[in-house]
């Protein structure tokens, strides 16, 4: 049986280790398209911190990992897949046949159609050669303006401040991390990042990006806002977006990204997905979405492993999860953080701490949390994952949460130990 696993990054290598356990004869080739071994993208800032060099990005220490585990390794980019012969043509014009195929081909930064957005100076900060770049252009002191200000670019902005760059982030959205967010949570980050000493527009955009008038300053760059600010670097932190171009022509179905079901299989037997690319059914509503976190794409490369070796297995449902470290304010997000509309059977409450920087947004559909936004609140936080995962029914505890949201470790214990309460 001959494994092919499209991508060599976390989800990649799990699926290769999960693969050689569970079929110890098979052949297994893992597909990166750039030069260097499977690495962490999210390890990049660290990098840029100068908190650990290249290798400490590497998501494998040891150089001889993959041959020992029998992993062959191939660096190529898929161009065409035809699902009839089972076979991969790659950049090189080479083709690779399979018998079982798990695409974890990831994603790539999106670049707005602005003019101007190609000129050098400005830069995605996505893989090692990115970091590369703006290693050289990040100087103390150099102005920056940063494009984005979501999850991925509030650990791009963290890194940044650590290299002392006089920094201005604009973000589209009427707030910082939209998409994680409530208004009052993101609103309570831009004024935490605000005292920081970070310039940040929201509801704003770039327009253009010129030569600068000299070059002491390349760039200037033109705001939706009117402002115009010079610059020795821009950074493009818009977004992501799943890398499915070469499934074009194929049968295999794509939305987003590649359509998986609960066994991560897409809708080509023998086809599987996992990671970045891939839209899964949501913990609670079955709609497909893509959850672009590490830990999401390390459980659904184990489970599309699994089933590529015989073994059935399925994923309970897609739980969103986020956690942020923005300049030292922690912020978390979980499931279907924005709620459900009252008719339907919502409800929510929030609780706002402004001077302790502290906030809790509860979300219930009847009686279950289906969707929790908590800043500065670090302790038993994982409860309020368990209670969403869960499914947990809250009973009379419902309405104690929306009237005192602070006590959800309270109804945790009793609706999960109520013997050990009783005691």
């Amino acid at each position: 049986m001959k494994h092919v696993i499209l991508g060599n990054g976390p989800a990649g290598v799990v699926a290769a280790e999960t693969l050689r356990q569970a079929d110890p004869a098979g052949d297994i080739l893992l597909v990166g398209n750039e030069a260097a071994p499977p690495y962490s993208r999210m390890a990049i800032p660290y990098l840029l911190e100068g908190d650990i060099d290249e290798s400490g990005t590497y998501l494998r220490k040891t150089a001889d990992h993959f041959e020992r585990l029998r992993v062959r390794q191939l660096c190529a980019r898929a161009v065409a897949l035809d699902t009839t012969k089972q076979t991969i043509l790659f950049h090189d014009g080479h083709f690779e046949p399979y018998d079982r195929l798990l695409i974890a081909t990831g994603s790539h930064p999106v670049r707005p159609p602005i003019p101007g957005i190609d000129l050098p100076e400005v830069q995605t900060c996505w893989t090692l050669e990115d970091a590369r770049a703006i290693a050289q252009l990040a100087r103390p002191g150099s102005r920056v303006l940063q494009l984005g200000a979501g999850f991925i670019g509030c650990i791009i902005m963290e890194a940044l401040a650590a290299r002392g760059v006089a920094l201005t982030v604009v973000e589209m959205g009427d707030r910082m991390v939209p998409r994680m967010m409530t208004p009052q949570a993101g609103g309570m980050i831009k004024r935490w990042v605000e005292g920081k000493g970070i310039r940040v527009l929201t509801s704003a955009g770039v327009e253009r990006v010129e030569r600068g008038p000299d070059a002491a300053t390349p760039l200037t760059v033109a705001l939706s806002t009117g402002d115009r600010l010079p610059c020795d670097l821009m950074i493009v932190a818009a977004g992501v977006a799943p890398n499915v171009a070469f499934l074009e022509s194929t049968p295999v179905h794509v939305a987003k990204g590649v359509l998986v079901d609960e066994r991560m299989q897409t809708s080509v037997p023998g086809i599987y997905a996992a990671g970045d690319v891939a839209e899964a059914p949501d913990l609670f509503t079955g709609a497909h979405l893509v959850a672009a976190i590490q830990p999401n794409a390390a459980d659904q490369a184990r489970i599309a492993a699994l089933n590529r070796a015989g073994r059935d297995t399925r994923l309970t449902g897609v739980l969103a999860v986020n956690v942020l470290d923005t300049l030292g304010l922690i912020s978390t997000s979980f499931g279907q953080w924005w709620g459900e509309k009252a008719e339907a059977g919502g409800s929510g409450v929030e609780h706002v701490d402004e001077a302790g920087q502290r906030y809790l947004s509860l979300q219930f559909k009847d009686d279950v949390l289906i969707g929790a936004t908590a800043i500065g609140l670090t302790q038993h936080v994982g409860v309020l994952r368990g209670l969403i995962q869960g499914r947990i029914r809250l009973g009379p505890w419902r309405d104690r949460l929306l009237k005192s949201p602070l006590h959800f470790v309270d109804a945790y214990v009793a609706r999960t130990q109520p013997v050990a309460l009783a005691r």
